[in-house]
């Protein structure tokens, strides 16, 4: 069987899975693309056997699903495509309206936090499609994740523009952990060697992509609509491992989502080495 594994459609996970495209290590993989919240969605519903899913969801559904260890999409500053988009700045956003992206849980909540702790701002929230015209038909700000928010990063069109990533860092000084790669606990439990060897491939396809950072932005450029400059700025920025400091940084998202009720707790972290070592 093929495993089947999530893909988002955003640039901030070509890295992860540009090698395995050039690597030849595409066809041991079923491939299933869409944004966060909806390969969240799948994998909740056993549709996935292994998927990037958000940090929050991760948290708010730890007894189901066994990390990787290796892989995160995470920022340790700005990361360019989470961004908020305002009419006023940030400091007037009390009492007006502030429209979330459907398409990220994590950044949801990280907005709520860098607005309650970082400014002591609880403006009102609505949940919608990330169409932009028609978020600032309702709302004075708006969250934006992947590629559109990139653009309005790179271009800002008349907007205030705040990174989460760099607003995050100066609240907690902490990494930012946006997505963690997971499988179904019941698929690491039935499947571990395939299970091993999907991870493998990752390992592998990050190794090469550090290594081609050059080469990824040559290859999209050709259907970007930004430069070779910003895309290497970009990549560049952008964190993938899951070592110390981004368990810590993860560790401590999870401390200020339950400080503004987003959580009712902070989720262990379960890793696919704990299944492999159980099932012997």
């Amino acid at each position: 069987m093929r495993p089947k594994v999530g893909h988002i459609e955003f640039l901030n996970c070509l890295p992860l899975y540009y090698g395995l495209v050039k690597g030849d290590m595409i066809l041991d993989l079923d491939l299933v693309k869409g944004s966060p919240t909806e390969l969240n969605d799948l994998l909740l519903k056993d549709k996935l056997d292994i998927s990037p899913v958000s940090s929050i969801e991760y948290a708010r559904n730890s007894g189901s699903l066994i990390l990787f260890p290796d892989f995160t999409v995470s920022s340790d500053d700005k990361v360019r495509s989470i961004i908020l988009l305002s009419k006023v700045p940030l400091e007037e956003l009390a009492g007006r309206t502030v429209a979330l992206s459907s398409t990220s849980a994590t950044s949801q909540v990280l907005t709520k936090i860098v607005l309650k702790m970082g400014y002591d701002i609880e403006p009102d929230y609505l949940v919608v499609p990330p169409v932009v015209t028609d978020m600032f038909a309702s709302a004075d700000a708006a969250l934006l994740i992947g590629d559109i928010a990139l653009r309005y990063y790179v271009e800002r069109q008349g907007f205030f523009v705040y990174d989460l990533g760099a607003e995050w860092k100066k609240l907690t000084g902490k990494r930012m952990v946006y997505a963690v790669w997971a499988a179904r606990r019941g698929f690491a439990v039935e499947h571990p060697e395939l299970l091993t060897h999907v991870f493998m491939l990752f390992r592998r396809s990050m190794e090469y992509s550090k290594q081609h950072i050059g080469e990824i932005c040559d290859h999209a450029v050709k259907w970007e609509p930004f430069s070779r400059f910003i895309l290497d700025e970009y990549f560049r920025g952008l964190r993938f491992d899951f070592g110390p400091d981004a368990r810590e940084g993860l560790r401590t998202y999870y401390e200020l989502a339950c400080k503004i009720g987003a959580l009712d707790e902070i989720p262990s972290l379960h890793f696919i080495d704990d299944v492999l070592e159980a099932t012997g």
